[in-house]
């Protein structure tokens, strides 16, 4: 028995020293060390939470573009576009409402702040925010987003231009027709601001404080501002006939 036991303590060492050699070896070989170098070891993500949301604006980028940062306990953090040079206070409004939850959550977070949102600029707060979701996830696991959102559709996108304004239809056209000529570009989008049909009178409605400025170039809807009827059928009709008859196949 006593010659048994021995041949089994035997075993048992030989055993342990043959696993430490070899995980000695293994350590030494580059592809093991190279997959640990790349497994981000700073962060959990059941563990991850929001602690700020800040907000820098960009100018002249060629507009102005405000840029929402989302922070985290882990070091990660996403960012986001508030779309179209609106108002910053769409994304920082839903501060209160992020603070403390999981980013990864993206869609749980998503419903409950897009009753927060609303068309166009109104909505730019929310997609910040949906933007700056899915940048920490994709990092946290380190996957591109659009795998994560049903992967690849197209590998190339045709693209467009916009145009400057201008109260001058004449001037419109010729800029839009500019991109086609100059740039090979096939498809144009035009902005339409007040500022095309404000010069007429009972056009549109606004505060008798308010300065062209801020008519015409407003972040939000919270001016009063309004087109009446009689602007809208100068917008479709008269002052931008010539603009409207340009068209690119």
């Amino acid at each position: 028995m006593k010659r048994r036991a021995e041949n089994v303590i035997d075993r048992r060492g030989i055993l342990k020293t043959s696993a430490a050699v070899l995980g000695g070896a293994l350590l030494k070989d580059d592809s093991v060390e190279a997959t640990a170098q790349n497994v981000n070891t700073h962060s959990g993500p059941s563990r991850l939470k929001i602690t700020d949301l800040r907000v820098a604006v960009v100018t002249s980028a060629p507009m102005t573009c405000p840029i929402i940062r989302i922070d985290t306990n882990q070091g990660v953090y996403g960012l986001g576009e508030v779309r179209d040079g609106a108002s910053p206070s769409y994304a920082l409004m839903l501060k209160s409402r992020l603070l403390g939850e999981n980013p990864v959550n993206v869609d749980r977070l998503f419903r409950k702040i897009r009753q927060f949102g609303g068309q166009a600029r109104q909505a730019g707060g929310v997609y910040a925010v949906e933007m700056a979701l899915w940048d920490i996830a994709s990092k946290v696991y380190n996957i591109a987003v659009y795998q994560m959102l049903g992967r690849k559709f197209r590998d190339h996108i045709r693209i467009y231009a916009d145009t400057t304004e201008s109260a001058n239809p004449g001037v419109y056209a010729q800029r839009m027709k500019a991109r086609k000529e100059e740039k090979g570009l096939t498809w144009v989008k035009m902005d339409l601001g007040v500022d095309l049909v404000s010069n007429k009178p009972n056009t549109v409605t606004a505060p008798v404080d308010l300065t062209q400025q801020e008519l015409t170039f407003s972040p939000h809807m919270f001016t009063g501002v309004e087109i009446t009827d009689k602007g809208m059928a100068h917008w479709c009709g008269g002052s931008m006939g010539n603009a409207r008859t340009l068209h690119f196949v």
